[in-house]
């Protein structure tokens, strides 16, 4: 039987790629700051792997972000700041901690109750930590996050208050006047400012609409991506076999293969 690794195995190979004198160069020259973008593309692999329900491949890209953790943690113990086991140890104590009602004996009628006392938690703890008080229904809402993200929370937030509508036709006709001043602008001339300012807003009613529907904002973009993706290799396919590479034609001849290539991916 194959040798299985273990965690202390992968811990140990991290320490050895950081070694100075006999590591790996690119991994020796990294730092938290370099290595934050690598952490990020994982976490959207690990995502798009589920996306595809490929699971195999979802074991390797989940092996990809604990390797993100294990980097980030090794260079915290170089400056004695703290190790993996620390980062262990704090996730596994937050977790007992949010959660009185699995390892304490609390109770909450249902989720929402729940996710209300989540919320009480969360602002206890950032009080013990010394942080200024902020009664906001907005507190707490890292500005760390993907902006479709955190747009998202801040519209859960306020809807908590009961600052939302009910139903979708509002928040249709919302994206229909949002829209409308993004053609205003482009009719005045497009000022850059004014121009971001107004597809910002296109942007936020987009993710208060999905949210409302229910929807995941970015598997609905990764969903895009990839149809968009799909459909314009088969326009440069379908290019090809007329003898006309798509950069040599009209913009009205490669419409029409768009098209052709919506109409192939009919049953």
């Amino acid at each position: 039987m194959t040798e299985r690794y273990t965690l202390d195995d992968l811990l140990a190979i991290m320490v050895r790629l950081r070694d100075p004198e006999g590591g790996c160069p690119w991994d020796v020259q990294q730092d938290f700051a370099s290595i934050a973008s690598y952490t990020i593309e994982e976490a959207y692999e690990v995502a798009d792997a589920i996306d595809r329900g490929d699971f195999d491949d979802l074991r390797d890209e989940l092996g990809d972000l604990l390797l993100q953790v294990v980097f980030h943690a090794q260079m915290a113990n170089e400056r004695g700041l703290f190790d993996f086991r620390d980062v262990a140890h704090a996730i596994a104590d937050k977790m007992r901690r949010r959660h009185p009602h699995v390892f304490g004996d609390e109770s909450y009628e249902n989720v929402e109750a729940q996710t209300r006392a989540w919320e009480a938690i969360k602002a206890a703890e950032r009080a013990r930590r010394g942080e200024a008080p902020d009664a906001s229904a907005l507190a707490g809402v890292s500005r760390g996050l993907p902006e479709w993200k955190r747009a998202t929370k801040l519209q859960q937030r306020a809807a908590s208050v009961g600052f939302e509508w009910r139903e979708a036709g509002p928040m249709l006709d919302k994206l229909a006047e949002e829209v409308d001043e993004v053609r205003v602008e482009f009719e005045h001339g497009a000022d850059v400012d004014r121009l971001e300012d107004e597809l910002g807003d296109v942007l936020f009613v987009t993710a208060n609409l999905a949210r409302h529907a229910g929807v995941d904002f970015s598997r609905a973009l990764r969903r895009a991506n990839a149809k968009f993706e799909r459909r314009f290799r088969t326009m440069e396919t379908l290019a090809a076999a007329q003898g006309r590479p798509l950069a040599e034609q009209s913009l009205a001849e490669q419409e029409a293969l768009w098209r052709q290539a919506k109409l192939d991916e009919l049953p």
